[in-house]
């Protein structure tokens, strides 16, 4: 099971981004959360299989239709990065 936290910079909120990444986890079954930052950047964590986590971050490197990632920082955590919400299921969190 690899964890990974994101931000990702750019046009990633007002186009539908966060939306866009829970879809998309989902149907790779991952968990995690994802959720808008004040300061405009779009954070998630992943957790899942690392082929799956892999093409995940590969997806969020272009994002949906009306977005660009200008910028995208990736660290590896442990499973306490679920702390916050996504331990069940991935889940779209409040603005943080």
């Amino acid at each position: 099971m690899r964890y990974v936290h994101v931000m990702l910079r750019g046009r990633v909120q007002g186009v539908g981004y966060r939306a866009w990444c829970a879809r998309t986890a989902e149907a790779r079954d991952l968990k995690g959360f994802v959720r808008n930052r004040r300061d405009g950047a779009v954070e998630a964590v992943f957790a899942g299989p690392d082929a799956v986590v892999e093409a995940i971050l590969d997806a969020c490197r272009a994002g949906p239709p009306g977005a660009r990632v200008d910028d995208m920082l990736v660290h590896e955590v442990s499973d306490t990065a679920l702390a916050a919400g996504g331990r069940e299921r991935f889940a779209v969190l409040e603005t943080l």
